[in-house]
């Protein structure tokens, strides 16, 4: 019988580790340039990013948070006018929003928007509650509401009644009976009485210790007794 060609399991480990330095080697010396290249564009670009951030976008952040300063305190104060437009001094929340943009953070599409709302230019108030986005869900409902009101104003009642309906989902507790019972009012003047009746019986069911509740039984009854 013949004897089997063993080899010393070292020597086998020693040729196979030989084999791919060997491997490595010729791989470096023919991707070694585009290697380096790659790896000196990624550093290029990391040092761009690191650069922006520090050098322009904190600055302008903190340029934008400096002039929302005067225009948070018009619209805290219901100066409405004062807080969108400016008071010739520092800029209203329109200018600083066409200024810095996003960079004002996210706040600012809900200050102009709210603003845009309280002074009858509700296209305007639309479009920039329309760019509010956040994680909170009550501020989130409360640029939805908003939008809401605006489509009413516009006499855009089905956009309405859809936004109040996001709005009341949205927000999950007891701000969501405001946001029902707008609704609520709107789907009656398009006659759809049964999504109104819905709306306010959710206010009952739901929402029955929020102010809403208080004279929502008028409602319901009304409503039922129609013909």
């Amino acid at each position: 019988m013949a004897k089997k060609n063993l080899k010393d399991p070292q020597m086998v480990q020693e040729e196979n580790l030989a084999e791919a330095a060997s491997k490595t080697e010729e791989f470096i010396s023919k991707y070694g340039k585009i290697i380096s290249w790659t790896v000196i564009c990624i550093l290029l670009i990391g040092l761009a990013v690191v650069a922006y951030t520090k050098f322009y976008l904190q600055p302008k952040k903190a340029e934008a948070s400096e002039q929302m300063f005067h225009a948070e305190q018009s619209f805290l104060l219901g100066d409405y006018e004062t807080a969108l437009n400016g008071d010739g001094n520092y800029p209203g929340f329109e200018e600083i929003a066409d200024t810095y943009g996003a960079k004002a953070g996210k706040a600012i599409w809900l200050y102009a928007g709210i603003c845009e709302l309280q002074t009858g230019n509700y296209e305007e108030a639309v479009n920039y509650l329309k760019k509010y986005s956040v994680k909170d869900n009550i501020l989130q409902s409360r640029a939805q509401g908003a939008i809401a009101g605006a489509y009413v104003e516009l006499e855009k009642y089905d956009e309405a009644l859809a936004m109040y309906k996001k709005a009341a989902a949205t927000a999950g507790n007891m701000l969501a009976a405001g946001y029902l019972f707008q609704g609520g009012l709107v789907a009656e003047k398009l006659g759809k009485k049964d999504e109104a009746l819905a709306m306010y019986k959710e206010i009952k069911d739901k929402y029955y210790q929020s102010p809403e509740a208080m004279d929502i039984d008028k409602y319901i009854s009304n409503l039922e007794n129609a013909e």
